[in-house]
């Protein structure tokens, strides 16, 4: 017996495509980079880690986006892994304004890229490769450096808002049965 919810949906109507992908969760970013003296940046939901080798990371900015010229321009680009605790900076940094940094402090990566006070994680990226993506292009970036910040549980997006990760605890296991990434051949 087929559940309603089992039907095939309309993949052209912007509304269901939205919904429908609003059950897979991704992580909040803010992509930056600087033009010129001024440091530029937005939030970004479409990211995710590519190649092991070579170190390769995208992400998906709008072609509308007034930011993304500025990235391609500088050719160079930090990706900033949001805590949970950093809901605001998200919400600042997905609206068009000109300040978005004046609520957040920063510091240079080793490239020169915004990197942003108390973020869990960040990578400083080159800009490897822009390829078609429809009403978004998919940029990939060659990981030059990275590094960690305070151990906090990061900022998730799902079903059209915010949520974190529940604390539970990670059994023992060897590190034979612990998956990191797959290796090559793994999903073949």
């Amino acid at each position: 017996m087929s559940h309603p919810t089992d039907l095939a949906l309309d993949p052209t109507d912007a509304a269901t495509f939205r919904h429908v992908l609003g059950h897979f969760c991704t992580g909040v970013v803010i992509v930056t980079a600087m033009d010129g003296d001024s440091p530029a940046g937005f939030a970004c939901q479409s990211f995710s880690a590519l190649s092991l080798d070579p170190p390769l990371v995208l992400f998906c900015p709008a072609r509308t986006s007034r930011t993304w010229p500025v990235i391609e321009r500088a050719g160079h680009f930090a990706v900033n892994v949001l805590a949970h605790s950093q809901r605001e900076v998200s919400t600042v940094f997905g609206r068009s304004r000109p300040d978005k940094f004046a609520t957040t402090g920063w510091r240079p990566s080793p490239g020169g890229a915004p990197v942003l006070d108390s973020v869990p994680a960040w990578l400083d990226c080159t800009l490897e490769a822009v390829h078609d993506g429809g009403d978004h292009v998919v940029a990939v970036g060659r990981v030059t450096a990275l590094g960690t910040g305070p151990s906090d549980r990061p900022l998730l997006f799902y079903r059209g808002g915010y949520t974190v990760t529940e604390s539970v605890p990670v059994p023992t296991v060897s590190q034979e049965e612990f998956i990191t990434w797959v290796r090559p051949g793994d999903w073949l």
